[in-house]
């Protein structure tokens, strides 16, 4: 067998590590025994040349203030350049210790109070926070969902625009939970609208990495000059080497002045320099990281295309929303019958699953819940077995 794919196989035990995923069932009042198949963080352990990092900058002894040179720099550049084709330069960068982090930023920085924001539910259910936390106005261009699969009304996304003078949209690409990779058309089609009504583009791209064949990720900055220009790009190593707890982000800003916005946020909190051991391990992953990742996305397709047939074959209740990219699978579980809190509670109490509650990322969405597959095999088999044996008691 494979090493890298022994090393995904491999159960390790998370329990007494503070782990956010794993022992803190109680605190939200899940079945302590549950599955823990919920917030994005892997079971697995990051690349072994991070590890080699890390532990080479541990036995030094030191963690004084950290900044980096060019080749922090030059480390993230050539990984958007080689797997997107996207050419950036040194004067965008700005780092921030997460990606929520900078859209609570963007807000106050590129708006008003109470001025219009847009987002498309279901999404990531920290935009909304950030949106209305910061005293602004929520708007919501619903993604409609269709067959099996969800789309963006650009009608709606117009007229909610220009009827509410929406000043900032977060875009989410890829999409999560619904698990969509926008295309460059439909990209194109927000942009346009964007450009035309005078609506700056905050897009959270942290999925990038994790994209299906015949789905490739497209930068919404590269697409032209005009949208780069009109843009914040919000990249992290944190997915996709499994990293959130460092805290670092990337975040990309090509236009000076909006640069300059953003600069002079950062600066309000008194925040400067990132965590040391977090700079270190970003510059690891996107030097050396790029064989484990690719073994890693072998194995979740395999993973995904268990859960795609259990589900057809043993639990046809349950829709898989077929995903074009991220981790996060998004199941329809309109077949069980249950209204939403009935079905939240049927997954914790019958199933024995600890996942996030459709209902979290928009109000319409309370039928679907959202699971993280980045697990060893065979915890996604007892997990499926489990939820199957609970449908059947119903």
């Amino acid at each position: 067998m494979d090493k890298l794919h022994e090393i995904f196989d491999e159960i390790i035990e998370r329990k007494n590590t503070d782990s956010l995923k794993h022992d803190f069932a109680g605190e939200f009042g899940v079945p302590k025994e549950a599955i823990p198949l919920w917030v994005a963080d892997m079971d697995f352990k990051a690349p072994g040349e991070v590890l080699e990092a890390l532990h080479t900058r541990v036995s030094h002894g030191i963690f004084g203030y950290t900044e980096v040179k060019e080749d922090y720099y030059e480390a993230v550049a050539a990984w958007y350049e080689k797997h997107f084709g996207w050419k950036t330069k040194s004067e965008w960068l700005l780092k921030a210790p997460g990606v929520v982090f900078a859209i609570h930023h963007a807000v106050r920085a590129f708006t008003k109070e109470g001025e219009a924001v847009l987002i498309q539910q279901p999404v990531y259910h920290p935009f909304a926070a950030a949106v209305e936390k910061n005293g602004r106005k929520l708007i919501n261009n619903e993604l409609v969902y269709a067959n099996g699969r969800y789309e963006i009304d650009f009608a709606d996304f117009e007229k909610k625009i220009t009827g509410h003078k929406v000043r900032l949209f977060i875009l989410c690409s890829p999409h999560n939970p619904v698990g969509r990779v926008w295309t460059r058309e439909e990209l194109t089609r927000l942009g346009e609208i964007c450009l035309r009504e005078k609506v700056i583009v905050v897009s959270d791209e942290i999925h990038c990495d994790f994209t299906y064949k015949g789905h490739p990720h497209t930068v919404f900055a590269d697409i032209s000059g005009e949208f780069e220009q009109n843009c914040m790009i919000c990249t992290a190593p944190s997915k996709t080497f499994n990293l959130a707890g460092l805290q670092v982000s990337n975040i990309f800003i090509p236009n000076q002045k909006l640069r300059e916005k953003m600069k002079e946020q950062f600066a309000v909190t008194g925040y400067e320099e990132l965590n040391t051991l977090g700079l270190t391990a970003c510059r690891a992953a996107y030097l050396y990281g790029e064989e484990w990742l690719c073994r890693l996305k072998d194995y979740l397709q395999d993973s995904l295309d268990y859960i795609r047939g259990f589900l057809h074959e043993q639990l046809p209740q349950i829709r898989l929303v077929e995903p074009e990219g991220t981790y996060v699978v998004w199941l329809d579980c309109t077949g069980l019958g249950l209204e939403d809190k009935k079905l939240d509670a049927f997954m914790k109490q019958k199933a024995g699953l600890w996942l996030n509650a459709g209902g979290m990322f928009g109000e319409k969405s309370g039928q679907f819940v959202r699971m993280n597959i980045t697990s060893p095999r065979s915890v996604l088999k007892k997990a499926m077995e489990q939820l199957r044996d609970a449908a059947e008691a119903l």
